[in-house]
């Protein structure tokens, strides 16, 4: 009975804590956002653009898996709580493990919205460079891009591949990935770092043992009006396109690289038909980044920027991935490890991702 009881308030521990973080979180307005996207996809004139058709299909689908997630839990937790109330100890032995994955569960979810940094619920964009390692550091590059993008597939947000650069021999030079959907940003800003890689190199003849970098950079997305440039500071070059957009795309100087002068920060996008939107893409993206390297240089604009560079090699790792001559996959800042290095090569992220946040919540 006693023990009955200690589950039931476990429980309704979780279902307060809950009620409180939807307040927080405003899910109300999300619900309002969800319902605006399902009336533009009821309107006809939508599809007369696949493209940006295709794009409200998948946020409405992201955000409603958000919502339900928070909804199916909440009323799991009330039924639950309902069916132990009388007591029954026999009761207990059929719902406890039930209860105890509803309980890990809400932790899942509190932990989310513990997120409260202020771009943390927006979109995110992901850049991918090969680092120190020659050819295995391209197709280390290209492992990790694939890693992000299964990632989405499975955890509800949507990823959309901006710009690819591919290497000469195999994998790729750099990618620009722009993920939305809820918390995007405030989940994948644990992958910003040097990510490490040690296997047998497909390579080489030998088949020796061989360390490759990769670098992630991520910064959120921020609307135009939260930044400003001087269009003297930029230089706008134009290009034909040879990314994955089609063959049509390949038949006018539609690709766009803008190269912010005082930092020598570039973007360049080539995944869309207009070069006017492809500018206005790099032109968003470009002020994302200057407005993320602001704030990390603790700087009151953009013009006292400096010069900002990171080195993809030895020593700088924030996670090392392990596939030879034992399977390992470590996080140097939160400590978790996981020998499962196929499952998060596949793109099962959340532990690790869920480590990092509790790690920082801790520290904070």
């Amino acid at each position: 009975m006693v023990a009955v009881k200690q589950l039931v308030e476990q429980l309704k521990k979780c279902q307060s804590s809950l009620d409180d973080a939807i307040k927080r979180l405003n899910l109300a307005g999300d619900r309002k956002h969800l319902a605006n996207l399902e009336e533009e996809l009821a309107d006809a004139s939508l599809w007369n653009d696949p493209s940006a058709a295709e794009n409200t299909i998948k946020k409405a689908a992201s955000l409603r898996t958000y919502i339900t997630s928070w909804d199916k839990t909440i009323d799991d937790i009330a039924t639950t709580i309902e069916l132990l109330a009388p007591g029954d100890t026999k009761a207990l032995d059929e719902y406890r493990p039930i209860a105890e994955s509803l309980i890990k569960a809400a932790d899942k979810l509190l932990l989310i919205a513990k997120l409260g940094g202020k771009h943390d619920k927006s979109a995110a964009i992901m850049q991918l460079s090969a680092g120190v390692g020659g050819t295995d550091a391209a197709d280390w590059t290209a492992m990790l891009e694939r890693m992000y993008l299964r990632y989405a597939e499975t955890s509800g947000l949507v990823a959309e591949v901006l710009d690819e650069s591919p290497a000469e021999e195999a994998g790729i030079k750099s990618a620009t990935v722009r993920f939305s959907g809820p918390f995007a940003y405030g989940k994948l800003r644990s992958e910003k770092g040097v990510h490490r890689l040690v296997r047998l190199s497909p390579f080489n003849s030998a088949s020796l043992r061989q360390t490759s970098f990769a670098l992630v950079d991520v910064v959120p997305e921020i609307s135009q009006t939260e930044a400003s440039l001087d269009e003297k500071d930029l230089k706008i070059d134009t290009y034909r396109s040879s990314g994955k957009g089609g063959q049509s795309v390949n038949t006018t100087d539609s690709a766009v690289r803008i190269t912010h002068l005082p930092t020598g920060l570039t973007v360049a996008i080539q995944n869309e038909r207009s070069q006017l939107k492809n500018k206005q893409r790099a032109m968003s993206i470009l002020m994302s980044r200057l407005a993320e390297l602001t704030r990390e240089q603790h700087l009151e604009s953009i013009s006292e920027l400096k010069v900002s560079t990171k080195s993809a090699d030895w020593g700088s790792q924030i996670r090392s991935y392990v596939l030879h001559p034992y399977q390992k996959i470590k996080d140097n800042r939160s400590g978790y490890e996981t020998s499962d290095t196929q499952g998060v090569l596949d793109g099962d992220l959340e532990p690790l991702i869920e480590a990092y946040l509790a790690s920082q919540v801790g520290s904070g």
